[in-house]
């Protein structure tokens, strides 16, 4: 029975705070036990260089966050743990993708979209200060999920449309070349899983700088929870629960009982003194072991290093290397001295196949078929706007239209109408033999 692949990426921008350990790295670590799940964790470095250009604080940041996932129990022993740029299939395979990738889908990105509307805003040139790196990231993120034929991807709701971009560019790519080379991947998004707020009570992020570093010192810990932002009420009044930073923080962290019982209390009017000495006592209890291991894997980097090239080597091994060399061939980047065998066999094979209509959507959003024999494109259809459209003329070309007016599709360079007329009557008799001739 094959196994459910699921990938993560990491990008290695920051320290990790205790919003990315809730949202991201304890319900993706959930699943690493079970038998019938792949799980590939990456750290994507090549991505965070679109922000992130400090070399010093890029490659801080990446030992914190492998040091943060192995403290937190990822074992590279049971999933494949890895760096983004050790891979160096995954750039390769940008290209590969970036050359079927419609541009049209990539201008309406939404980061691309907020940073041209930001300078619209300002009085600017539409691409002012904006990189190929950011216009680009969708095709890489596409191709970090893709090369391993990943299943599903975690994801949050602002990731969504990268996972459906990841699928378009796999779908064009299968489509352009003639065959089912990459898996579509699903995005899955838990309800379950919490955000946090911050110190401030807004969403805990580092662009508003209201973060509780994860792994940060417990005096420090003690100190920033006592900093956060409560209302006036005083002791002996009671305090809600909804919308408290407090309440939703002690509630990512605690049982149901435990939930419950610091709800009690906000009824009761406990202090809000007490109440943070509360939340940070549930905090550090489960977070105080693995500070423990996080603080030993830092001061052991050459040992971090190790488990990421050794996770990497056995990777391309077994799967983006050989994965490589059958994208390589079917894209047509090969060995010229075969290339006598390759026409001989293609042109046999073109012989012997059966003739298909294949219906498929474009980059420019239009719904075209094309009737094929092999490799051969026998008619080429014009763009139409809806896939029923296209559909209905298929049908008329089956039922014998093709001597119509030719307005909305073509024959194959180098094909005749005879031609294309004795492969749709094979096409009607292989349907009417149930031996092919599908759609």
């Amino acid at each position: 029975m094959s196994k459910t692949r699921i990938l993560t990426g990491i990008t290695t921008s920051g320290t990790p705070h205790l919003g990315n350990y809730v949202g991201a790295i304890r319900p993706a670590l959930a699943s690493a036990g079970a038998t019938d799940v792949e799980n590939f964790y990456f750290l994507a470095d090549l991505h965070s260089l679109i922000k992130a250009q400090d070399p010093a604080k890029t490659q801080r940041s990446t030992l914190e966050i492998a040091a943060t996932w192995l403290a937190c129990g990822l074992d590279p022993d049971k999933a494949w743990f890895y760096r983004q740029s050790d891979i160096p299939e995954i750039t390769e395979l940008t290209w590969l993708l970036t050359c079927v990738a419609g541009k049209g889908i990539l201008n309406r990105a939404h980061a691309y979209k907020a940073a041209v509307d930001k300078n619209r805003a300002e009085g600017e040139d539409d691409d002012a200060g904006i990189t190929a790196g950011l216009f680009m990231y969708p095709v890489l993120m596409a191709a970090d999920i893709v090369l391993f034929n990943a299943h599903k991807v975690p994801v949050g709701r602002d990731q969504i449309q990268h996972i459906e971009m990841a699928r378009d560019f796999g779908q064009r790519f299968n489509h352009v070349y003639g065959k089912d080379h990459f898996v579509l991947p699903e995005a899955v998004i838990d309800e379950q899983v919490a955000t946090l707020p911050g110190l401030d009570g807004r969403k805990m992020s580092k662009s508003y700088d209201n973060t509780i570093p994860l792994f940060a010192p417990r005096g420090e810990l003690k100190k920033l929870i006592a900093g956060i932002v409560t209302d006036s009420r005083a002791p002996g009044e009671p305090k809600d629960t909804e919308g408290s930073a407090l309440f939703q923080l002690y509630q990512a962290f605690a049982s149901k009982e435990e939930t419950a019982a610091f709800a009690q209390a906000f009824a009761d009017g406990i202090g809000w003194g007490d109440a943070k000495q509360r939340l940070f006592e549930r905090i550090d209890a489960e977070i105080a072991p693995l500070r423990e291991k996080y603080e030993a894997l830092m001061a052991k980097p050459a040992e971090i290093e190790a488990i990421l090239r050794d996770g990497a080597a056995r990777l391309r091994a077994l799967h983006a290397t050989p994965a490589l060399v059958r994208l390589r061939e079917a894209v047509g980047l090969r060995d010229l001295s075969a290339i006598a065998a390759v026409e001989a066999k293609a042109a046999k094979k073109d012989a012997d196949a059966l003739p298909a209509f294949k219906q498929y959507r474009d980059a420019d959003g239009k719904f075209y078929f094309k009737l094929v024999q092999g490799e051969r494109v026998l008619l080429q259809s014009v763009g139409f706007d809806s896939p029923r459209d296209a559909g209905q003329r298929v049908a008329s070309i089956k039922n014998g239209a093709l001597d119509a007016e030719m307005t909305d599709f073509a024959l194959g360079e180098g094909v005749g109408s005879d031609e294309v007329n004795a492969a749709l009557a094979a096409f009607v008799a292989a349907a009417l033999e149930g031996e092919g001739g599908q759609a």
